[in-house]
């Protein structure tokens, strides 16, 4: 079985840039995000529940999902998400463990944005942190999806906060800074940990 190496981080922390370093360094990545998607893409089953509870409003003119209709509706009313965690979480759980037990190479990285939230942790040999302050999150993640301030505060609130993060992490990427410099740090920082998480993964392996 691969070693297998979650990783983590707020909204607007930066995880897909670091899993994109990883994923040119030809780690395999399983992707939490881009399994939750492909679950509900259009014409799924799981997606014409969704619409059947919601109503048509919940879908966009291709038929495709309107992600940020759902947001809106689900953050404003705790019964209709839990609904939704409900129908969805088991199905996406289901198709991550998969995807993660058919992996060969020594290790994965199993990227999460809810991974302590929903209890991911025990799936992991070891936890990566991307770890930025609140108000980077905030101006991040604004500016990125074009989001209500409000919105997106109520997303970092519904996070576990950045102390307890910090605690579970077995290793925290700083990604605070946005400039050329910090590219490069970060390039820098992901390699180190590509060749601990090769060696770890090897005496892992010797252990069998």
């Amino acid at each position: 079985m691969t070693y297998i190496v979650g990783l983590t981080g707020g909204i607007g922390s930066g995880k897909s840039t670091i899993a994109g370093l990883f994923a040119e360094l030809g780690v395999p990545i399983v992707d939490a995000d881009v399994v939750a998607r492909q679950i509900v893409e259009k014409g799924s089953p799981l997606l014409g529940q969704i619409s059947a509870h919601f109503g048509e409003q919940i879908l966009l003119e291709t038929g495709e999902l309107n992600r940020a209709k759902l947001r809106e509706l689900i953050f404003h009313n705790e019964a209709e998400k839990n609904w939704l965690n409900n129908l969805l979480h088991p199905a996406i759980r289901t198709e991550m463990q998969h995807r993660l037990n058919s992996q060969t190479e020594p290790y994965t990285l199993f990227v999460v944005p809810l991974l302590i939230e929903n209890k991911l942790t025990t799936l992991c040999h070891r936890v990566l942190v991307v770890d930025v302050k609140p108000e980077t999150q905030l101006l991040r993640a604004s500016q990125r999806d074009n989001n209500k301030i409000e919105l997106i505060q109520q997303i970092i609130n519904s996070q576990v906060d950045r102390t307890t993060r910090l605690q579970i992490a077995d290793d925290v990427i700083d990604n605070d800074r946005d400039n050329t410099e910090n590219a490069d740090n970060l390039r820098q920082k992901v390699l180190e940990l590509h060749r601990k998480y090769l060696q770890l993964a090897q005496e892992k392996n010797n252990e069998r």
